[in-house]
């Protein structure tokens, strides 16, 4: 009988683990950009912990975010919608009626959590139980550490995962690294004392950023270092989170996501004296892209993505095939969580099965437009990007399959392509909103 009883409870303990839904963990960098991780080529970063979550998952090189900058881009990942849909700005307004990827997770057994930079809505939405999250920490940067600006959000989110290690959870790390103003502490920065700039091993694309770097009295090694400093402060947090995870035995049902929320910024940001002093030190690399922060074009909009999910994600996989997008982020892990009655109005779609392997064009098309009547619009669809002026007058079309910097425009190569794109476009941008309501943002910490 006693036999029967142990073998009851393995078999009772083995359904449990089959049944719960997986963990997800979101480490979201600030304007981190394409190329400036190891992985993804950067010549001089070290970032052992990220390129190990490489390794041991899937990483994607055709991966975009909803907007250009830091609200935009969060506000497509969590309510499925691209940012210009929304009449009032939701870094002022917040989200209104709109489903989050969080209260529908909450609603499904989820505990929920948020730890770093918020930027969602304004400060009276800064508070436990918005958007179905349960436990919010807004953070600031770290100052003085020697494991970065991001170790206190760092360390709030681990907390949070070993309070909340027997249920299923989704926790959002939105860390403030590498965003203006890039000032590393020594002991970071000194890790890449060796790095000497060599211009040549870098794309053309870059080469501006270098020379604006020198404009303003900086020096490119010493710039290089304090950026590839701050860089690497990323990995070892993240490494703190993998280690966290791997430790409590939840490795194999947890969703653990790298990646950036958009383009790394541009050297040149004004003429403010607090500009020029750490302008010099924002090297973040494109790679061949050309384009950043604040513009649509894919320097701008593609960023690394990682997911490892051990049995369900391919290991050791670079996905180079599939057009993925922030977009997707709500639909797609509801649908692994097993939540099947979304909102119609969503404007990304289920793409669980390309992260698990399978290959296919995706059913959507991506459109970038900032939350502005009279800002330009840009598409991508296929191999295709289309960038259209606001007066649909002026038009850029790149074939990313041949012209992944699109150098080289060839419009007036493929009216066919071009008409029908355009077309498409229009009638995206005349269903938005026609004037947009904003307030003036207050100076607030941690934004």
């Amino acid at each position: 009988m006693k036999y029967v009883i142990v073998i009851l409870f393995f078999l009772i303990n083995s359904l449990a683990a089959v049944e719960r839904p997986p963990n997800v963990v979101l480490f979201f960098a600030d304007d981190l950009g394409y190329a400036d991780l190891g992985c993804y080529g950067h010549p001089y970063s070290k970032t052992p912990n990220i390129d190990n979550l490489a390794s041991e998952g899937t990483k994607f090189t055709q991966f975009y975010v909803t907007g250009v900058t830091c609200n935009p881009s969060r506000t497509g990942l969590m309510t499925g919608k691209f940012p210009a849909s929304f009449q009032k700005y939701p870094a002022s307004y917040g989200f209104g009626n709109s489903a989050t990827i969080t209260s529908i997770l909450k609603k499904k057994g989820y505990v929920t959590g948020h730890f770093g930079k918020w930027h969602i809505g304004p400060e009276s939405t800064e508070k436990n139980g918005t958007y179905g999250i349960d436990e919010i920490k807004v953070i600031g940067k770290s100052k003085g550490s020697s494991l970065g600006r991001d170790d206190d959000l760092t360390t709030a989110a681990i907390e949070f995962i070993r309070e909340n290690k027997d249920k299923p959870f989704y926790v959002n790390v939105w860390g403030h690294s590498t965003h203006f103003p890039v000032n590393t502490a020594e002991s970071l920065a000194s890790k890449f004392k060796s790095v000497k700039v060599n211009r040549s091993d870098f794309s053309p694309t870059m080469q501006h950023k270098f020379d604006e770097c020198l404009k303003i009295g900086g020096q490119l090694d010493e710039s290089m270092h304090q950026y590839l400093g701050d860089v690497h402060s990323i990995d070892l947090n993240v490494g703190r989170l993998m280690e966290t995870i791997d430790q409590l035995g939840l490795k194999e049902n947890t969703i653990f996501v790298f990646s950036s929320d958009h383009g790394p910024a541009p050297v040149l940001l004004g003429n403010k004296k607090t500009f020029r002093e750490h302008s010099k030190n924002m090297l973040g690399y494109a790679g061949e892209f050309k384009g950043g922060k604040h513009n649509q074009y894919e320097g701008g909009v593609r960023v690394p993505f990682i997911i490892r999910w051990p049995g369900k994600v391919p290991k050791g996989k670079v996905n180079s095939e599939n057009i993925l997008s922030f977009i997707d982020w709500l639909p797609t892990l509801s649908a692994i969580a097993g939540e099947n009655s979304l909102p119609d109005n969503l404007d990304g779609e289920n793409t669980s099965d390309i992260w698990q392997g399978k290959s296919r064009p995706r059913t959507k098309s991506l459109f970038w437009k900032t939350s502005s009547a009279n800002s330009d619009a840009s598409m991508r669809e296929g191999k295709w990007k289309l960038h259209m002026d606001n007066k649909g007058k002026t038009l850029e079309l790149y074939d990313l399959s041949q012209d992944p910097s699109e150098s080289k425009n060839i419009a007036d190569s493929h009216p066919d392509v071009v008409r029908e794109m355009k077309k498409k476009l229009i009638a995206w941008v005349d269903q938005l909103p026609s004037e947009y309501e904003k307030t003036e943002k207050k100076k607030k910490k941690n934004k």
